[in-house]
């Protein structure tokens, strides 16, 4: 019998299954994935990263692996316009930085990331199988049995549900959700530009949605370009002419020629929230505990949190002898994660509704009250404390940079 068992092998499940074995090498940990072995290795996308998330890259001994690929976000420019104006005023401006030489934020390739995440894997011993999903589970009072989709089955103490926003485990164990759709999707894609972009990051506010520009390394930058649903599937749809076309209308020409250099896609946005983050013997991590809207960029973060608390709750019951599948248990981790969860998925629902529309009262306000934050420093450092994960008072000690 496995003491712990992994679904899903993206950063969240990979990250979970290195914090738990680091931290206890003594516990038998495996994880599973539905994808076929090779496939991670064809993602072209980039992350934010919060400093906080960097810290515990750093204790699983990643980091220096990881940072020379990643870009460091050292501005932060906010605007609120019209697609058609030629001209995009900006309301609020942060530094990068949340303490000197410190980034409260980095772009990173996934690939990278998850080369990174499996090499530790490796080292640690972790076995990661492919070609598996659950399909079966069944708890009972010492352990749960996962049926898998090649037939088998695994007993394990517990099960770390980290298999996406449309968990088939989640649905397995009874945890119903709360969800709804945005009519938008995300484009995803990246682009090449003439010009340096010196590290700065903008979120240009359009009726349609939000239109991020991320930086990379060297002269290219990722995009998330929220549009209407049908609109962006006719964009990614489209030739390249049209669909740069489009782009330089909402990018600008502050960077030069523009030219996408990456693959496009288009993602459905929605919200989903998990009512209960455990079950006997079952907790939800990552997506699979909940969806939000990348207005804010906290979404792969928000998972790196629930690792951080997970790992914590479970490596400090095992060495008291506690049983880590128990419920009581479970429950400590669902009490640290829940209220901070639903906390960002109730900000990210609000700011996309507040910015994505074009009617002018509401515009008003919303460019006032970017502009008094704007002449308030003390309320930009905290705003920016906050999206770097170094404020919050109870934050487990992965994300401080400590050992379990």
């Amino acid at each position: 019998m496995h003491d712990m068992l992994v679904v899903g092998a993206g950063y969240v499940g990979l990250s979970a299954a290195v914090a738990v074995k680091q931290a206890a090498p003594r516990l038998d940990v495996v994880v599973v994935e539905a994808a076929p072995a090779g496939v991670w290795q064809k993602d072209m996308r980039a992350s934010a990263i919060i400093a906080a998330a960097t810290s515990m890259l750093d204790v699983f001994g990643i980091w220096k692996e990881i940072e020379p690929e990643a870009q460091p976000i050292t501005r932060m420019i906010v605007t609120d316009s019209k697609t058609s104006d030629p001209v995009r005023p900006v309301f609020l401006t942060f530094d990068g930085e949340v303490k000197d030489g410190q980034p409260f934020a980095h772009m990173v390739p996934n690939l990278a990331l998850v080369r990174a995440l499996r090499g530790a894997c490796e080292r640690l011993g972790i076995e990661i199988r492919h070609g598996l999903g659950a399909t079966g589970l069944k708890t009972l009072d010492t352990h749960a049995e996962v049926t898998l989709s090649d037939g088998s089955a695994i007993e394990t103490r517990l099960v770390v549900a980290c298999d996406g926003v449309r968990s088939h485990l989640r649905d397995l164990a009874g945890i119903k959700t709360v969800s709804w759709n945005y009519g938008q999707s995300g484009i995803v894609t990246t682009v090449e530009h003439e010009r340096p972009h010196h590290g700065c990051a903008e979120e240009h506010f359009l009726p349609s949605g939000p239109f991020a520009i991320l930086p990379l390394p060297g002269n290219r930058s990722s995009l998330v370009w929220t549009e209407r649903t049908h609109d962006a599937d006719r964009l990614v749809a489209s030739d390249d002419l049209i669909f740069e076309e489009e782009l330089e209308r909402r990018f600008g020409h502050k960077l030069g020629t523009l030219k996408v250099v990456g693959p496009k896609r288009a993602f459905p946005l929605g919200l989903t929230l998990a009512r209960a983050f455990v079950a006997p013997r079952i907790a939800l991590a990552g997506d699979a505990a909940h969806g939000i809207h990348p207005i804010s960029g906290q979404g792969l973060n928000l998972g790196f949190k629930d690792v951080a608390a997970l790992a914590e709750t479970i490596v400090e019951a095992d060495r008291l002898g506690l049983d880590i599948g128990s419920i009581n248990i479970l429950e400590r981790y669902q009490a640290w994660r829940r209220f901070d969860t639903f906390r960002m998925g109730v900000t990210t629902d609000v700011l996309n509704r507040l910015f994505s529309n074009d009617i002018a009262p509401i515009r008003i306000a919303r460019d006032f009250g970017l502009g008094i934050v704007e002449r308030l420093p003390g309320l930009k450092s905290y705003f920016i404390g906050q999206a770097a994960g170094t404020t919050a008072k109870e934050n487990p000690r992965l994300l401080a940079g400590e050992t379990i």
